[in-house]
């Protein structure tokens, strides 16, 4: 599968780019409403937390650069999970083709979210570079986290876009109990390293979240200069131990499911 994958990723990125223009067709603004959207979220969370709640800087930085600097990652991943999920029923016509190869419909809205996610990244470097935070040389660790995220994805996105063939409520259940719970206990709106500080077992728990992983690193990357192999070894390995399962799980159940999927659908 991971070959067929990448033999056709030529075809994955131009329905990749279809699907950016398909989801805003007809609308005034067009594409521009998918870079609204986040940017509105970001604001209120600062409203509420800076503004409203008082919540100071984190970490010794400003609230709104911690804040932008883990909420990128996680608003790729929340994008192209919740579009992944739901992507052979939106795709339904090309999956009942015979000669279309099903196996890249997920790597489609890895991308496609991928065009918005590249765009935020560098409004975070701009408000960065605004605040007088100038990103050194561990920058060049994020296309490494890019990766982490983008195949921890591919994981998640085949499992759940085959089940959601045979089960539509998988749809709904990802938007509720993993993107709009997830947010939260993905530590992107607190400081996990402040409170937990005298809780060691709560942040083991918080850092068997594998996304927890991409949003620190992004940090480390951005703000705290920091290198992957600083104190984050066995992070790591368990980061790609958990993410590879999800990975080859969730392809061979998608394998294992495809015969069935014209017909249900």
């Amino acid at each position: 599968m991971i070959k067929s994958i990448w033999d056709n990723r030529g075809l994955a990125l131009r329905l990749a780019k279809n699907d950016i223009k398909n989801k805003f067709a007809g609308s005034y603004l067009g594409i521009v409403w998918a870079f609204i959207q986040p940017i509105v979220t970001v604001f209120v969370y600062w409203m509420i937390f800076e503004v409203g709640f008082k919540s100071g800087d984190s970490s010794n930085y400003p609230f709104i650069l911690y804040l932008i600097c883990g909420i990128v990652p996680w608003f790729y991943f929340a994008e192209a999970l919740a579009g992944g999920t739901n992507c052979l029923v939106e795709y339904s016509y090309l999956v009942k083709k015979v000669v279309f190869n099903i196996d890249i419909l997920p790597l489609v809205k890895v991308i496609s979210a991928l065009f918005t996610h590249i765009f935020f990244l560098c409004l975070a470097i701009i408000i960065l570079v605004c605040y007088g935070y100038i990103p050194g040389v561990c920058i060049v660790q994020l296309p490494y986290y890019m990766i982490c995220n983008i195949v921890l994805l591919l994981g998640l996105i085949h499992f759940t876009s085959a089940i959601t063939v045979f089960f539509k409520d998988i749809y709904q259940f990802v938007n509720i109990f993993v993107i709009q719970l997830g947010v939260w206990v993905t530590p992107i709106m607190w400081d996990a390293a402040a409170r937990l500080a005298d809780h060691r077992v709560l942040s083991v728990i918080f850092k068997l979240n594998p996304v927890y992983y991409i949003v620190d690193g992004f940090r480390d990357s951005l703000l705290y200069q920091k290198w992957v192999w600083e104190g984050k070894g066995l992070w790591t390995l368990y980061f790609w131990a958990i993410t590879l399962i999800i990975l080859f799980s969730g392809m061979r159940f998608f394998s294992k499911t495809k015969p069935h999927f014209a017909d249900v659908l």
